[in-house]
C-alpha cells in the first residue's frame, strides 16, 4: 500500500520518490518508560539497523531508537548505489596506511557489497537489486586516471570486476554527453534505497528487535554508562551505538566535530519511454562521474531517470530543487529538456576531512561509526557488522577501522563551515577547469 505522505509532519517521510514508491511501514510505537537491555542501537538508518540485525543473529536483546522514522534519514534519501571500495582511490589509502592495511580495506569494501547482497537474499528484501557501475570520465586526465586505477587493482589487489571503455564502446551503453571514456564495475549493484532500510527494520523487528519511532535517543556523552534518556523514558543498556552520522546534531559534539554534514539533491523524472531509457541507459546500471562535487544517476524500476547532482553547505536546501538540479542532469542528456521531473528532494551527507569513515569507542560503553561520505549503503550496512563483532568480544575488524587516519574539521563545529564551503568551492572551480 502506498501511503500519501504529508512533508509537514516530522512524524512523516519527507516527499521523494522513494517514500512514494515503497510500501511504508506501520508507525512503531514512542518509546515510554524505562528498559533494560544489552544494547540500545541509536538510529533507524543501515547502520543502526545492521548492528541490530547483527546483534540478534548473536543472542543479544537489543533495543533500537529512531527519532523521525526508519531510514528517515540519508538511507532513504541516497542515490542508491553500492559500490567497491572507499570514497578514496587506492593508491591514495595505501600512501595513508600502508599497502597492507590498504589490502585489507579493500576486503572489507567488497565484503560490504556481498554483506548487502547477502542480507537481501536473507531477509527476502524486494529492492530493485540490479548490477554494476559505469564511472565516467568527466576530463581527458580522468579517462588515464581510470585506466591506471583498473591496472592497479588487478595487479596489486587481484581484482578482475573492472573494464575499461573506450569513448566510442561508452556512447554504446549510454548517451550521456561530455565524456571520454568509463570504467565499467561489475563488481557494484544498485538498489532502492528506502525499500532495503525498511526490509533490514522487518527483518529486525521479526528477530526479536524492539523498535521505536519517534524516540530522541541521548546517551552518556563521554561513554561512562549505558543509560540512554528520552523525552518519555529511559533505556538502561551495556551498550549504546550510535549511528546517527549526518544527523547526530547535538547528541555527541565531540564526535560531531569529526564529520560535517552536507546537502545533497536529487530528482525523479516522469516515467521515460522504453526507447529512451535504452538509449540513456543500456544495460539499467548505475552510473556516476569523476568530477569532485559527483553527479550520479541511475534508473527506478518504473523507467524513470533517479539523478543526483549539485551540492550546498547551508543549514537550507534550495527553494526549487528540481530547478536546482535539472541543468546537471541536461548537461550530461540534453535529450531529456522536455521531460517532466515529478520528484525533487535533498538530505544531508556526513563526510569527513579525507572522506574515509569514522569509527570509534568512547568510554566503556558508547560505541559509532558516521563520515561515510557519500558511499554508505555499502559501508554503514558493514560498520553494524562489525560493531556487532566488537561488541561481542571480537574487536580485530572493527580496530582496523578505527585505526584508519581521521582528524576533526577545524574548530570543530563552529568554524568547520567557513572551511569547508571554501574548500568545496575550489574544488568546484578545478571541475569546471579542463584538464
Amino acid at each position: 500500500m502506498i501511503r500519501k505522505l504529508t512533508p509537514s509532519d516530522p512524524a512523516e517521510y519527507p516527499t521523494s520518490w522513494y517514500a512514494h514508491s515503497a510500501p511504508l511501514l506501520a508507525p512503531y510505537s514512542t518509546l515510554e518508560g524505562e528498559i533494560d537491555t544489552d544494547v540500545c542501537v541509536i538510529g533507524g538508518g543501515y547502520t543502526g539497523l545492521s548492528t541490530a540485525l547483527h546483534l540478534r543473529e548473536r543472542g543479544y536483546d537489543v533495543v533500537l531508537l529512531e527519532a523521525e522514522r526508519i531510514g528517515w534519514g540519508a538511507s532513504g534519501r541516497n542515490g542508491g548505489h553500492v559500490g567497491t571500495g572507499q570514497r578514496v582511490d587506492q593508491t591514495r589509502i595505501e600512501e595513508w596506511v600502508g599497502l597492507d592495511t590498504a589490502k585489507a580495506l579493500w576486503e572489507l569494501s567488497l565484503e560490504a557489497v556481498d554483506r548487502v547482497c547477502g542480507l537481501i537474499d536473507q531477509h527476502d528484501i524486494d529492492c530493485e537489486l540490479g548490477v554494476g557501475n559505469l564511472h565516467l570520465a568527466a576530463k581527458p586526465s580522468h579517462a588515464q586516471e581510470l585506466q591506471a586505477e583498473k591496472a592497479h587493482l588487478e595487479t596489486v589487489y587481484g581484482y578482475e570486476g573492472l573494464t575499461y571503455l573506450s569513448p566510442e564502446q561508452t556512447s554504446a551503453l549510454t548517451s550521456a554527453r561530455g565524456f571520454h571514456g568509463a570504467l565499467l564495475d561489475t563488481g557494484c549493484r544498485h538498489l532502492h534505497p528506502l525499500k532495503y532500510a525498511l526490509g533490514l527494520a522487518r527483518a529486525a523487528a521479526k528477530m526479536g528487535v524492539k523498535i521505536y519511532e519517534g524516540t530522541r535517543g541521548r546517551p552518556l556523552a563521554d561513554g561512562r554508562s549505558g543509560t540512554v534518556k528520552t523525552d518519555r523514558g529511559c533505556v538502561r543498556a551495556k551498550q549504546v551505538v550510535l549511528g546517527c552520522n549526518a544527523y547526530l546534531g547535538k547528541i555527541a559534539p565531540r564526535l560531531a566535530g569529526n564529520i560535517m554534514p552536507i546537502n545533497n539533491f536529487v530528482i525523479a523524472t516522469e516515467p521515460l519511454p522504453a526507447e529512451l531509457l535504452s538509449r540513456i541507459n543500456r544495460d539499467n546500471v548505475s552510473m556516476s562521474d569523476t568530477l569532485f562535487v559527483i553527479n550520479y544517476w541511475k534508473l527506478s524500476a518504473d523507467g524513470r531517470l533517479l539523478f543526483g547532482g549539485g551540492e550546498n553547505y547551508s543549514s537550507r536546501f534550495p527553494a526549487d530543487i528540481k530547478s536546482f538540479v535539472r541543468p546537471h542532469m541536461l548537461k550530461i542528456y540534453p535529450e531529456l529538456r522536455d521531460v517532466k521531473i515529478d520528484f525533487g528532494w535533498g538530505g544531508a551527507v556526513g563526510i569527513t576531512l579525507n572522506r574515509l569513515p569514522d569509527f570509534g569507542r568512547v568510554g566503556e560503553h558508547l560505541w559509532y561509526a558516521q563520515g561515510f561520505s557519500g558511499h554508505g549503503v555499502p559501508t554503514a550496512t558493514m560498520a553494524g557488522c562489525l560493531l556487532a563483532e566488537a561488541i561481542d568480544g571480537n574487536t580485530s575488524r572493527f580496530d582496523l577501522m578505527t585505526a584508519v587516519p581521521t582528524r576533526r574539521f577545524p574548530g570543530g563545529t563552529l568554524l568547520r563551515w567557513p572551511g569547508l564551503v571554501a574548500g568545496m568551492l575550489f574544488y568546484s572551480l578545478v571541475d569546471k577547469l579542463g584538464r
